[in-house]
């Protein structure tokens, strides 16, 4: 692949962004450092300054002068994506929204409200929660509800509440000439002209920048309740989960650790867990129905071999299990203080999930590097995460030929090359393998809305 040809921001357009921002307009190394990378193991790629923006119509504004002078944009929020997708890999202007924090309007009644795309989940539940309300789409991290669209994130609640792609009503959206158009009403179906809004969920800013989402909610359940369980294999927790599912039993989130995930939580987290494969579950509904619910689960694991199924009922066991089931990153990576991680997913039908996951933990033992596996495996979505020495070419190396083998058995499953990680620059050639001819449909759309190609460039497709 050749090496991208850096756009400059020229003095002429930070002098324009100077007067419409000014000391809102940084051109620090310091801060254009932090704003070209995010958690993954990518290089940084700074951009030539970072714009601060507080509005929809100052998003456009700067969108229209970076437009003028050809200068790529890149749009930041908390910089937790895991594919390079915030890299400035052509130089340009990046366009922070974390001050576009506002929560515009909530429709109890409606069970939707409309945020301005710097606002995070967490802070988003914490406002809803006195009105019984909450926003199910959980990646673990506390990203950026705009960032989280622009990626399609799911997380630990998909199983029951579905990803960002199902949760989006409707969005504003600034293109790349600067206009500012809305994808759709708040009604919560339409068969009104083309799907925009599920274009610009999961185009990772590369066709436009959205500024501001209409998003369902839901009432909070009366009840909630979690388990953990461990298996004697990989095979026995997802023949669990497949069992689970079969049986229509609406679990709100049901998670994998393998014994390696387990080892490394027990120690971070201090916790006692059987070093074994463990499914960490979650109940929501009424006292009774989550009752059954969990008493169900618990029989068929133990058809399964389950062991030392365990309830947490009250909310500050509940949280410390979850936490320490998102803390699993944090938690591998001390296993090797000194490593970076290299993370990635993929997402198979459900009934090849075991063998999935099964061939990749055999690569992984065959392999000279520690990595430890996670899923969300009530849609057949897997995480690995490979630790590599910083600056070490043979651990990099090996990691993506472990990656990429992940990837090809998931794409001959009838599975995808990411579930949830997007693509990023790191998996832009698996999605050509993927997809076929229908890449260059979406390099089509891509010429269309962005002629300039000045879209995160370098990101999604080849241009």
């Amino acid at each position: 692949m050749d090496k991208p040809v850096r756009r400059t921001a020229p003095p002429e357009l930070i002098a324009e962004l100077k007067t419409l921002l000014g000391e809102r307009l940084s051109t620090s190394g310091a801060v254009c450092e932090q704003h070209g990378h995010d958690e993954s193991y990518h290089e940084t790629a700074s951009p030539d300054a970072v714009a601060f923006a507080q509005s929809t119509e100052e998003v456009s504004a700067i969108v229209k002068a970076c437009a003028k002078h050809r200068v790529p944009v890149v749009a930041f929020g908390t910089g937790t994506s895991l594919e390079g997708h915030v890299a400035a890999l052509e130089g340009g202007v990046c366009i922070d929204l974390m001050g576009m924090n506002k929560i515009v309007s909530v429709r109890p009644e409606d069970l939707d409200v409309t945020v301005q795309a710097g606002v995070t989940r967490k802070q988003l539940n914490e406002f809803l929660r006195d009105q019984g309300l909450f926003f199910p789409v959980d990646p673990g991290a506390d990203a950026s509800l705009g960032g989280m669209a622009a990626t399609r994130a799911s997380g630990t609640n998909a199983v029951r509440y579905g990803t960002m792609k199902e949760a989006v009503l409707s969005a504003t959206v600034v293109l790349p000439d600067g206009q500012i158009i809305t994808t759709a009403s708040r009604a919560k179906k339409s068969a009104a002209g083309y799907d925009l809004t599920h274009l610009f969920v999961g185009c990772e800013g590369t066709l436009g920048i959205i500024t501001e989402l209409t998003l369902r909610l839901y009432g909070i359940p009366e009840a909630i309740s979690a388990a953990v369980c461990s298996f004697p294999s990989v095979e026995a927790a997802v023949n669990t989960v497949i069992l689970i599912i079969q049986s229509g039993i609406p679990v709100a989130r049901m998670e994998l650790l393998d014994e390696t995930s387990v080892m490394a939580v027990n120690r971070f987290a201090k916790l006692d867990l059987l070093e074994k494969p463990t499914l960490f579950f979650e109940f929501h509904g009424s006292q009774q129905g989550v009752a059954e619910q969990a008493e169900t689960v618990g029989a068929i694991a133990a058809e399964e071999g389950g062991e030392r199924f365990t309830w947490a009922a009250k909310t500050e066991d509940r949280s410390k299990m979850w936490q320490a089931r998102h803390d699993a990153y944090y938690a591998a990576l001390a296993l090797k203080p000194s490593c970076k991680g290299l993370t990635t997913d993929v997402c198979v039908p459900i009934s090849r999930l075991a063998e999935a996951i099964g061939d990749t933990r055999a690569d992984i033992s065959q392999s000279f590097l520690t990595a430890a596996i996670v899923g969300h495996v009530g849609d057949g979505n897997f995480h690995t995460i490979f630790l590599i020495e910083p600056g070490n070419e043979k651990d990099l190396s090996e990691a993506k030929r472990l990656s990429g083998r992940m990837v090809e058995r998931a794409l001959a499953m009838g599975g995808t090359c990411t579930g949830e990680h997007g693509i990023g620059t790191g998996k832009m050639h698996y999605l050509e393998k993927e997809f076929g001819p229908a890449v260059d449909l979406m390099r089509t759309l891509k010429r269309a809305i962005d002629p300039l190609n000045i879209m995160n460039p370098g990101k999604v497709i080849r241009v």
